[in-house]
């Protein structure tokens, strides 16, 4: 009779290798301290934006005025701004109506025919008492840095309000200053729904990215020629 081989299981454990802990006291010291590392290496990027953007955190209330607001776009539900993106244009329309801007960019993504967040935030703004000559729109604000810096090299924008949910407010003013706008934040509460969980934790992550594009301040993806859209709203 032949002899039988290993069998799978066994096979399969074989070529598993166990990850051996270090057995004396310094390896696992330097083990600890390697974690360490990279766990400070991971957080950094999001320690910088809260160190740069916290302070510059504001409510409608409070905010310091500024010629323009600039609402960042958060998707669309069957062509109407979604509940988190309406929430942003309300707190863009109570800054209107208080003076405290003067005109209202509205940056977001209209990469296909079928979807076009600037013209929905514009005609959700429009329906809520903001002035359709105040309402300027950024059709290639397809991420957080293209808004910020076609806001300042397009639109000509020095000094602004940003509005968006807390999750992300801290983002966009650090990115913002790196594109060289001047700005507070109005952090828009929001139910800590699955959304905001996710939004969250896609912050953690975005912030390497952030901290990529502050320092080397890649071109948009669309540029373009300048535009006069707010300059225009601010006669």
């Amino acid at each position: 009779m032949r002899a039988q081989g290993p069998g799978p299981v066994r096979r399969i454990r074989s070529g598993v290798r166990r990850i051996r802990l270090p057995r004396t006291r310094r390896g696992r010291r330097r083990a600890y301290q390697v974690v360490v590392a990279l766990t400070v290496l991971a957080l950094a990027p999001a320690t910088w934006m809260n160190a740069t953007a916290g302070p510059r955190v504001r409510s409608v209330a409070d905010v310091p005025a500024a010629p323009v607001a600039i609402v960042f776009g958060a998707g669309l539900w069957n062509g109407a701004p979604s509940p988190y993106l309406a929430h942003r244009l309300d707190a863009a329309a109570a800054l209107y109506d208080r003076g405290t801007v003067h005109a209202v960019l509205v940056t977001g993504d209209n990469s296909r025919h079928d979807y076009d967040e600037p013209d929905a935030m514009r005609a959700y703004l429009v329906r809520h008492g903001v002035p359709a000559r105040k309402v300027v729109s950024d059709y290639a604000g397809f991420d957080t840095w293209d808004s910020c810096s076609r806001a300042h090299r397009i639109f000509g924008v020095d000094r602004a309000v940003l509005v968006s949910q807390g999750f992300h407010i801290r983002r966009a003013l650090a990115l913002c200053a790196a594109a060289g706008v001047d700005s507070y934040g109005v952090g828009v509460a929001a139910k800590h729904d699955v959304t905001w969980a996710y939004g969250g934790v896609r912050e953690v992550f975005a912030a390497g990215k952030a901290a990529v594009d502050a320092l080397l301040r890649p071109d948009p993806h669309f540029l373009g020629p300048h535009e006069k859209g707010v300059t225009e709203a601010l006669r």
